[in-house]
């Protein structure tokens, strides 16, 4: 009989049930006989129970003495060995408490249609084919495994495969489960040199990339399932703290311009395999493997995809390989969100257009890290520096590649923070999320966007929007939080900043907009003790000393306030330009001349509007200089 046809596989994993053998990746695995029976019996009914006692009825006749306790426990603890798995947080073989064992991954056979013939092998093996190999403690001492017949593993592999084929051929009919959201967990790197992590973490984004364009399916972003990278906790649990019905999860190994990508999709519900299969091809058509999984999850879980979105899975352009692991280690950088690690990206990217001068998604991160290097929060160059340049990046990904949502999402950034183009910012964001409806963050920035059209409902809708896909990003908990300060739900407001600091305690603008909500409730006592400690964390802040003068302005403390003045005017610079703060605590102060002297400057320096939103700018509304400032930036009511 031809081995192939007594071939199974599930994950990473094949066996040769002939030979009595596992393998990972084509590797043989040490694994005696005895767990290699058990495994034999589970792969037999992947996902059922199957009982202490049949396994001692199937592997221990009648008249072996045997400690048989023992002798399974040993037997299955050698067994998640060699599969790497664990009885904390089961991949493969899960105990059930009192009952028995279930096997949770998916079997595949090599050729059914010629491994059905092995019924008529199994239906003739004899009862006492199945004893136990290895050395068996029993009442007289010890079975040798020279005693157990050649043939007896054989049987138990016969008997095994031609279960499997009879369930997969003629056997039960799961319901399927609905699945409407999956998390994307970190994938894992195979390579044992840890500086390849990159290209998993890229292989990660790529998968959600990929999913995140089915509309009719909620994909977890990047920022939430990396939380869970490296963590042992069970899958049920990350799904239900991620409130998503399935999850996929896998293995990334490269071996010079080789990629394999192993991937199975998970029921949260229940806790069973729903699929697994293993993609390999070289680097230059990563980008269809990542297809070639993403269509093959969205076509198990039945979701619906439109036909623009399957083209979009169907369509991926070869890749310049060193472009694109310069592109991965750029995304790798930029996702670290610090000072340092953005200039390190801008390199990355940069070194890829080189590489590759027609690569748009280069082009595309290009102008995201412009966008955040120019950002209030790191303020490593000036908006008049940064912008234009990220502008400029995302127009020419977008010149060679019009369907990245990530590029149009970046210009419209550019357009509400810079060129104050609110209607052709407007029309960029929806687009961006036509393309890419899992993007968090074109859900999250276009929530500004509504809020500056003062849309403020349906800025909150988006808001959350981003965070059901992104439901840990500290950040998108925040903004939440001072969207429903600006739009007056200061209860809701507090909640939210309470429900953020659950998620990090130490997350200083959550104690910021903390602190705001309090002060608009005339709590000024709360607000103070919040903001200090918003000052404290962000590492001094100006937003967050601002609101704090604000604070002791409220509570009738103008010395404190003025002393925070006078800090932040020494502190201000051309690169750290802390303008709309000044005016913020001159505005509190009652000094409506020098709040509008400093709040020019900053329209000159080209402030991003949202920050007139602000309600440390209320006391200035009712002044005409205000009004005309606001319909100079285009934000007239």
């Amino acid at each position: 009989m031809d081995a192939e046809q007594q071939r199974v596989s599930f994950g990473v994993f094949e066996v040769d049930l002939r030979a009595g053998e596992l393998r990972k990746h084509g590797l043989r695995v040490r694994l005696q006989q005895q767990p290699f029976q058990v495994l034999a019996m589970l792969l037999a009914r992947p996902g059922d129970v199957v009982t202490r006692e049949e396994l001692q009825q199937a592997l221990w006749p009648a008249d072996t003495f045997v400690d048989f306790d023992h002798g399974l426990n040993k037997a299955i603890n050698k067994l998640r060995h060699a599969l790497g798995d664990s009885a904390e947080a089961p991949r493969f073989v899960e105990t059930v408490a009192r009952r028995g064992y279930r096997f949770l991954a998916d079997v595949k056979i090599a050729d059914r249609a010629k491994a059905a013939t092995l019924l008529v092998t199994a239906q003739a093996a004899p009862a006492a084919a199945f004893e136990a190999p290895g050395s068996i403690p029993t009442r007289h001492g010890f079975r040798s495994a020279a005693a157990v017949r050649p043939w007896a593993i054989a049987a138990v592999a016969a008997a095994a495969l031609a279960l499997v084929v009879f369930r997969t051929l003629h056997g039960r009919i799961d319901a399927q489960p609905t699945i409407h959201s999956v998390a994307v967990l970190p994938l894992e790197s195979l390579s044992s040199d840890q500086s390849q992590d990159y290209f998993a973490d890229g292989m990660t984004d790529e998968l959600i990339t990929d999913l995140g364009q089915i509309s009719a399916l909620r994909v977890i972003s990047r920022t939430s399932v990396m939380a869970y990278k490296h963590t042992r906790k069970p899958l049920p649990q990350i799904a239900r703290e991620l409130n998503v019905d399935a999850v996929v999860e896998g293995t990334v190994l490269r071996s010079g311009d080789q990629v394999r990508i192993t991937a199975q999709l998970i029921d949260s519900a229940t806790d069973r395999h729903l699929w697994s299969d293993s993609y390999q091809g070289d680097m230059r058509n990563a980008l269809s493997l990542q297809n070639d999984v993403a269509r093959a999850i969205a076509d198990r879980i039945r979701v619906n995809v439109n036909p623009a979105e399957r083209v979009a899975l169907s369509t991926a352009a070869e890749l310049n390989p060193a472009a694109y692991e310069s592109y991965l280690k750029g995304r790798y950088f930029w996702n670290k969100r610090t000072s340092n690690g953005l200039m390190t990206a801008r390199a990355y990217f940069e070194q890829a257009i080189e590489q590759d001068p027609r690569y748009a998604r280069a082009y595309a991160g290009l102008a995201d890290t412009y966008a955040l290097l120019g950002d209030w929060q790191y303020a490593v160059m000036t908006p008049k520096e940064a912008l234009p340049k990220a502008k400029a990046a995302a127009s020419k990904a977008l010149e060679l590649d019009g369907t990245l949502g990530e590029a149009h999402t970046s210009l419209a950034f550019c357009l509400d923070g810079f060129d104050w183009d609110f209607a052709r910012a407007g029309d960029e964001f929806e687009r961006a999320i036509q393309l890419n409806p899992g993007y968090a963050t074109a859900h999250h920035w276009y929530a500004w966007h509504l809020a500056l059209m003062r849309r403020y409902d349906e800025a909150i809708v988006e808001m959350k929007k981003a965070q059901s896909v992104d439901p840990l990003s500290l950040v998108i908990n925040a903004d939440l939080a001072e969207l429903l300060a600006l739009a007056g739900s200061y209860d809701a407001s507090i909640q939210q900043s309470l429900k953020t600091l659950e998620l990090d305690p130490a997350f200083g603008l959550a104690h910021n907009h903390l602190g705001q909500a309090y002060l608009q409730k005339h709590m000024n006592a709360e607000a103070i003790a919040e903001l200090q400690k918003a000052v404290t964390l962000s590492g001094g802040g100006a937003t967050c000393i601002a609101n704090l003068a604000r604070a002791y302005v409220a509570a009738g403390d103008r010395q404190q306030a003025t002393g925070l003045l006078n800090d932040l005017k020494r502190r201000s610079s051309p690169l750290h330009s802390y303008a709309t703060e000044i005016a913020v605590i001159y505005a509190a102060l009652g000094d409506h001349d020098q709040a509008m002297g400093w709040v020019e400057q900053a329209a000159q320096e080209r402030f991003n509007p949202g920050v007139l939103l602000r309600p440390g700018f209320d006391p200035l509304r009712s002044d005409p200089r205000f009004a005309d400032l606001m319909r100079r930036v285009g934000l007239t009511r």
